[in-house]
């Protein structure tokens, strides 16, 4: 029987939410909370031992995490390592793969996870390790794991496993010669392909290029003594009533408020909705994620012209490109009808 060992956050571990996300490293035997969907659907590895870290644990002390996971493994006999399912939860899906990467450089096992593909781990780590391509939320547990122990299972047992596209992982960007009999040669296969383009018929590439979605950087603001500014945060900040009903995670909503005649943002009057972090300094001074108080200083300075009267606001944890795109064309009518000449973006 192979052994595997499974690395999963506080949430999956059932110890609490983010009021629990700076816990501490510890190991516990046996496939403890998110770790048992996988092992359920295992084939002849056995999980031993389960790994628990606080999102906020690893992104804030990673060396110290990493550490402390590696003292905690040595020793410990195992074939195979899995990280999550991490689904569309950023901090979750990098911890996954800081710890991975760390794990196949030390101990030289091969390591597998699951996030979906708006999860910033995907891009991170895909080139190092096998991540499958996973639902949006905890909801698909069941069906994300599966796929994951079903696929290591057979690269442990040494089983032929396809490409990416076959398996359902994101590509790595390896290319591997095979010889197959049964295929054309490569000029006949080439020349198919630019007559079914020529025709305008479907065809599939055998060398995908990425599609990288450029954003042209603007043209640098002249003299800003005399320009008017606006604020977006994605840090949630809104009055306390949250009026336009923002969402504390994955935004699909946005709203603007008017801050004439105000030197700062008080307490009490504005907060935060994010879910991503304790809300407590924002509540108390929303200040630290949208500086109003600053920005007035520099107005007064005249080192900008002034302040468009109304910030914009949303939630950036767990929303996705599209939905950011789309508010964001959304926002982009009103500031330039008042005439803006720069967008200052604050976050977290």
């Amino acid at each position: 029987m192979k052994k595997a060992i499974v690395y999963i956050n506080q949430f999956f571990a059932g110890i609490g939410g983010e009021d629990k996300a700076d816990h501490k490293p510890e190991i516990r035997e046996g496939a403890i909370g998110g770790a048992a969907a996988i092992q359920a659907a295992l084939k002849g590895i056995e999980v031993t031992h389960t790994v628990i870290c606080g999102d906020n644990f690893m992104g804030s002390y990673r060396e110290d995490a990493i550490a402390i996971i590696s003292e905690m493994l040595e020793g410990k006999e195992f074939d195979v390592f899995f990280a999550g399912p991490a689904f569309r939860a950023g901090r979750y899906g990098v911890a996954c793969g800081e710890i991975s990467r760390a794990v196949t450089a030390k101990f030289g096992v091969p390591v597998f996870s699951s996030m979906n593909d708006e999860n910033p781990g995907v891009e991170m780590f895909r080139k190092e390790m096998v991540i499958f391509e996973g639902g949006k939320s905890a909801a698909a547990m069941r069906g994300d794991a599966a796929k994951v122990a079903e696929y290591a299972s057979r690269v442990i047992a040494g089983e032929p496993v396809g490409s990416a596209a076959e398996e359902g992982y994101f590509g790595r960007g390896k290319r591997h010669m095979v010889f197959d009999a049964e295929m054309k040669p490569a000029a006949d296969r080439a020349v198919e392909m630019l007559l079914a383009k020529i025709a305008g018929k479907p065809f599939a590439t055998e060398l995908p290029i990425p599609k990288t979605d450029f954003v042209p950087i603007g043209a640098p603001i002249k003299d800003l003594s005399k320009a008017t500014i606006a604020v977006i945060n994605t840090g949630g900040i809104v009055p306390v009533d949250n009026p336009d009903r923002i969402q504390s995670a994955s935004a699909t909503r946005w709203g603007r408020y008017d801050m004439t005649g105000m030197e700062r943002l008080k307490g009490g009057e504005f907060k935060t909705i994010h879910a991503g972090f304790d809300p407590m300094m924002a509540d108390n001074n929303p200040n630290v994620i949208l500086p109003l108080d600053a920005l007035r200083q520099m107005e007064k300075e005249g080192k900008i012209g002034k302040l468009h009267e109304f910030f914009y606001s949303t939630v950036g944890t767990g929303t996705t490109q599209k939905e950011a795109a789309r508010m964001a064309s959304e926002m982009v009518p009103p500031i330039q009808e008042a005439n803006v000449d720069g967008v200052l973006l604050v976050s977290t």
